[in-house]
């Protein structure tokens, strides 16, 4: 059964933020939610197969060649926090699991800096037990490279920079393994690297990311959301210090962010990243901000991120051609792209407890008010102090 075999098999962002946690906020402590989107129905059992795979994730540890790739792939992390990585252990008992007839609960709590990295591996995890006991075969292996293959060429006429965004909802390690392959010995510069630092090691690669909504989620609780965008954007560069230079904008909406982005933090960030809402409508108010920063638009950049596809993305470029610097984050659409219907999933923080604070629910605001996540009285608490109308 599925089961992972490297402590790297997960998101970049997740490293870089458990770095800044332990860092700023060792006492910090978090609690996560699965969420199922898609209303999907787990068989009898499935939660002792989903327990029995992450029980064996305690025996993943940082390798001396993993730690050596990370010290110089990533000299901005500092060696301190790769030593404290070797030690890491994942230690199931953060992890509940609890299913009732066909519907699965998975919550985590603990110190932030530890549970921060179960999010991903946990939901790779729960993909990939779920297409093997459902039986459904895939498409072959040497299918799984021609379709990748076939986005490739049409992706390479576009003349754009792709990387790989799929760990959490892949089909399985298998297919991720054959989809970076495949865009690895892609004869164009189009592929620039992964999210996942496993196989960026593996195939000598790119890892990318940087931090991600819980990032925003966690200063909301401690500092409230009116100071939530700024604080955390200004701890993060008090930490990397100008690297790592993508902002992720739609935790608390686009304009929202754009109202604290201010100055100082446009120019030190090299750009932003879209994850909700209009791409076209989202470069169109990224490109105006900088302008009124007196900010030349070309020289920053725009990561989009959201349920990418081949149309998607091609509009997306004809859009920002000439205007702004943009690149791509394609996640299922490359490692589950396999015959089958694709999960919808996701596994949140819902409550944070700040060093000497109460526990206090945090919430998203998308710019899709369909993807709001958390407490629906905490929501609303939040869109009346951010002045936000739906």
């Amino acid at each position: 059964m599925a089961t992972l075999t490297s402590i790297l098999d997960n998101d970049f962002y997740k490293f870089t933020m458990q770095f800044a946690a332990s860092k700023l906020f060792p006492k910090a402590q978090a609690r996560y939610e699965f969420i199922n989107r898609g209303q999907h129905q787990f068989p009898d059992g499935f939660d002792k197969l989903l327990k029995d795979a992450i029980n064996e994730m305690a025996r993943l540890k940082l390798t001396k060649a993993e730690k050596e790739f990370l010290r110089t792939k990533c000299p901005y992390i500092e060696p301190t926090y790769l030593d404290f990585l070797e030690g890491y252990r994942y230690d199931p008992d953060e992890v509940h699991i609890i299913q009732t007839g066909g519907d699965l609960s998975v919550t985590i709590d603990g110190y932030w800096y530890r549970t921060i990295l179960w999010e991903v591996p946990i939901m790779s995890l729960l993909c990939e037990l779920y297409y093997e006991v459902g039986g459904v075969p895939r498409i072959p292996n040497h299918e799984v490279c021609q379709v990748v293959k076939d986005k490739m060429e049409k992706y390479d006429k576009l003349n754009i920079t792709i990387a790989d965004f799929g760990t959490r909802r892949r089909h399985s390690y298998e297919v991720h393994d054959l989809v970076i392959r495949t865009l690895k010995n892609h004869p164009s510069k189009t592929f620039i690297g992964t999210s996942n630092i496993h196989f960026a090691m593996k195939y000598e690669t790119t890892p990318i990311g940087t931090h991600a909504h819980e990032w925003f989620m966690f200063h909301a609780a401690k500092y409230g959301y009116k100071m939530a965008n700024l604080l955390g954007l200004e701890h993060w560069s008090d930490v990397y210090r100008g690297d790592l230079g993508i902002a992720l904008s739609d935790t608390y909406t686009t304009e929202v962010f754009f109202k604290q982005f201010d100055k100082k933090l446009s120019k030190l960030f090299d750009g932003v990243r879209h994850d909700s809402g209009d791409p076209v409508i989202f470069a169109e108010m990224t490109m105006e901000h900088y302008k009124k920063q007196g900010i030349n638009p070309e020289s920053k950049t725009i990561i989009f991120s959201d349920g990418l596809d081949y149309n998607k993305v091609k509009n997306i470029a004809d859009f920002c051609e000439g205007k702004i610097g943009y690149s791509f984050g394609i996640g299922t659409d490359f490692t589950n792209d396999v015959g089958l219907p694709r999960m919808n999933i996701v596994l949140k923080m819902v409550e944070a407890k700040p060093e000497d604070g109460d526990w206090t629910a945090v919430i998203k605001l998308s710019d899709e008010p369909g993807k709001h996540t958390g407490n629906p009285s905490e929501i609303a608490i939040a869109k009346q102090i951010l002045k936000i109308e739906d």
